[in-house]
């Protein structure tokens, strides 16, 4: 796993578009593990701060997390979805993404698994959690979406056997899935039967790097 800074003194810090969830916590514990500058733009979900104009032309899909890197020689580089900005900050900076080209298969693989699952599973079960009507909480759709939440604990209790981090090392692949298990308890959600999960998860949450990037709404409120 390569860990030596690649990133020359940064001129300006970057824009770092944000709100407390988890897809948000994933970009400020890599900003605070990479150790680079950022300006925190706290985004109202609430008020519809996401689909105004400007934020659109960083964001199209009208989703938080992005960032404007102005220290590229070229133009200013926006970038949206968190599974983009991780990789992005990984190879600008050199670190949490291995050197090898096995090593980084790997933890490719585990980030689209994220992107497609665990983050997806997690997030439509918290739209019924938080928000649905109580007609629809015990309903079809939001026990399936519960019961695929559960099933990814399960592919990540396997994985995590006899290893302390996902791909053998700490890497984006922990950064992107982390927040979607740490909020699970949150959710109704027992992670009792999966101890793998639950010591990977303390383990985690233990990094100062994590703990700042998770405290950030209340350091910026």
């Amino acid at each position: 796993m390569r860990q030596k800074s690649q990133v020359k003194k940064m001129s300006k810090p970057i824009d770092f578009y944000f709100s407390p969830t988890p897809n948000g916590w994933k970009i400020s514990i890599m900003l605070e593990e990479c150790e680079l500058p950022y300006n925190t733009i706290l985004m109202d979900l609430k008020k519809g701060d996401q689909f105004q104009s400007d934020f659109l032309r960083i964001s199209p899909n009208n989703r938080m997390p992005a960032i404007v890197d102005y220290n590229e020689k070229s133009a200013p580089v926006t970038i949206f979805e968190s599974g983009a900005i991780l990789l992005y900050l990984a190879e600008k900076t050199g670190k949490f993404i291995p050197n090898s080209k096995l090593g980084k298969k790997k933890v490719m693989e585990w980030l689209f698994w994220q992107v497609g699952n665990l983050g997806p599973m997690g997030g439509q079960h918290s739209h019924f959690w938080n928000y649905a009507p109580e007609s629809e909480k015990d309903g079809y759709a939001a026990n399936r979406y519960a019961e695929e939440y559960d099933r990814c604990f399960e592919v990540l209790e396997r994985q995590l056997e006899g290893q302390e981090y996902i791909v053998n090392e700490y890497s984006i692949a922990d950064i992107i899935s982390w927040p979607w298990v740490l909020i699970a308890k949150a959710m109704g959600r027992s992670l009792d039967a999966y101890p793998n999960v639950t010591n990977w998860r303390q383990r985690v949450k233990e990094r100062p790097a994590v703990r700042k990037g998770v405290d950030l709404m209340r350091a910026k409120s």
